[in-house]
């Protein structure tokens, strides 16, 4: 019997086109970059703690070559990816790596369960994968604004995230070893709703979904921004979800 496709949720090309727009608009020197300024000194201060100083590194995501650079003076053979260049649902070329890292990358393929094997498959004997995405329970007040703009039929505008305890099951079902779940969260304040989006578009993290949704009517519009105003003063918390796993070692990492 075939095995069932998994549901198109995202658009690959939606993708490469929000990274593209990114990238120009990091021209401009107020452009927000401070997730993957986050999950990027993660990464160093893991690699620090544990001592870890691989050869071959595959780094996927990070548009700013902050993290390649820094593994390259430490010594490291440094390949970098993005979603243009690398299809996550295929085979990963160029393995086997010592080290893969993902950033904010994984939480928007279609088959989550075959890209983890797939980057399991590309590391070599004792090789490790850090991973980390924007977690379930980011942007509260983002997703209340999106729905007070259509109360009565909300079209799909933010997709599902990944909680801690589902990504735990994921990669045991992709069969890491020894996983290290994790999370934390910035505290970012956003005076208008205009804002929050810019900063998401700045960063490539604008809306990827297969079936976009029509643009908001000035109606719903002007409804998605009075509810995001009422909670204007609150810090909107963006949580980072950071996976430690390997493909072969008897004991747990230490966290």
């Amino acid at each position: 019997m075939a095995s069932q496709a998994p549901p198109r949720i995202f658009s690959r090309q939606r993708r490469i086109v929000g990274l593209r727009r990114a990238r120009v608009r990091q021209a401009h020197r107020d452009a927000a970059r401070y997730i993957l300024d986050d999950m990027v000194e993660d990464v160093l201060d893991r690699l620090e703690f544990m001592r870890l100083a691989p050869n071959r590194v595959l780094v996927i995501g990070d548009w700013t070559g902050t993290l390649a650079l820094s593994l390259r003076g430490a010594g490291s053979e440094v390949e970098e990816r993005d979603v243009a260049t690398l299809d996550e649902e295929q085979p990963v070329p160029g393995a086997p790596y010592d080290l893969i890292v993902s950033l904010a990358s994984l939480d928007r393929v279609n088959d989550l369960p075959g890209a983890l094997l797939h980057l399991r498959n590309a590391l070599g004997d004792d090789g490790m994968l850090i991973a980390s995405i924007v977690g379930a329970g980011s942007l509260p007040h983002l997703r209340r604004a999106m729905l007070a703009a259509e109360p009565d039929r909300p079209a799909a505008r933010m997709h599902p995230l990944v909680d801690n305890q589902a990504a735990s099951a994921l990669l045991q079902r992709a069969l890491f070893k020894r996983q290290v779940v994790d999370s934390r969260s910035l505290t970012v304040s956003f005076g208008t709703l205009e804002r929050l989006v810019s900063d998401l578009r700045d960063q490539g993290l604008g809306g990827t979904l297969a079936s976009a949704p029509p643009p908001l009517g000035k109606a719903a519009l002007e409804r998605a921004e009075q509810a995001f105003r009422k909670a204007a003063n609150d810090l909107s918390p963006i949580h980072i979800l950071p996976c430690r796993c390997s493909t072969l070692c008897p004991t747990r990492c230490p966290s």
